[in-house]
């Protein structure tokens, strides 16, 4: 009975299983280049240079060292 399911499986992903990972794998690129999306991959693809005009705040807050030591055990 296992050999049986495992080479239907095997015929299964050799032929179909073959075709639908090939139909994804149009679906994604056509998804992704799709009219539209320029502009939301030209956003995504800008976001390190958001706060070029200034710097980011820091994250220190007062009386603390802006250079934390490395903890060791």
């Amino acid at each position: 009975m296992m050999e049986a399911t495992y080479h239907i499986m095997r015929i299964f992903a050799g032929s179909w299983g073959l075709v639908f990972m090939f139909l994804v794998f149009v679906g994604v690129i056509l998804w992704a280049l799709r009219p539209g999306s320029r502009t939301v991959h030209e956003d995504t693809a800008n976001i390190p240079f958001r706060h070029d005009d200034k710097p980011a705040r820091s994250m220190v807050t007062p009386g603390q060292d802006a250079h934390p030591k490395e903890a060791r055990q």
